[in-house]
């Protein structure tokens, strides 16, 4: 019997929401990182991990990082979850500058998130917020996708961009 567990690292709630989402359609059980033990992980053969992208980095991958030895003979799946619309020139920097070396492999998938300034930090609010003047003076067409969705947020306190369907793509490799 195949045997899974989704393990999440979510700072605002949407990695944690698509988390959820995959235990649901596979019946694998779902934990934040924070609470994970490399030997909580011995009895599951497939291991999916859920992070939110922050400064371009996956919140929660040094844990595979530093726990990839003794997962090498998981499957193992990333999702990794950003504001911005799908744009696969960004999707590949995100994979280039996260997976190295022995995480090279791992198949990575990708989720818009939400937006919620309620439940930003000070900091986090603040720096979005002088990014969103810095990019303003960009102009419209020569923005990037992650510069539009940073400035069609502007001014709102929720925008929440989850969707299921950027799951299927995972579902598919986790069926095949």
């Amino acid at each position: 019997m195949n045997t899974g567990i989704v393990i999440y690292r979510s700072k605002y709630g949407s990695a944690k929401k698509y988390a959820n989402w995959i235990s649901e359609k596979t019946g694998f059980g779902c934990a934040d990182a924070s609470k994970i033990k490399i030997d909580d992980l011995a009895a599951y053969q497939t291991i999916i991990f859920c992070g939110g992208i922050y400064a371009s980095g996956i919140a929660g991958l040094s844990f595979l990082r530093k726990n990839h030895q003794k997962l090498r003979d998981k499957k193992l799946a990333i999702f990794c979850v950003g504001a911005s619309p799908y744009d696969a020139k960004a999707f590949e920097e995100i994979r280039t500058r996260n997976l190295k070396e022995d995480l090279k492999s791992i198949p990575l998938f990708y989720g818009r998130g939400a937006w919620d300034e309620r439940s930003m930090t000070f900091k986090d609010r603040t720096l979005c917020r002088l990014l969103q003047k810095a990019v303003a003076k960009t102009a419209p067409s020569a923005r990037e996708p992650w510069m539009e969705a940073l400035m069609c947020a502007a001014g709102q306190e929720r925008c929440d961009w989850t969707d299921e369907t950027y799951l299927e793509p995972l579902m598919q490799y986790l069926n095949g």
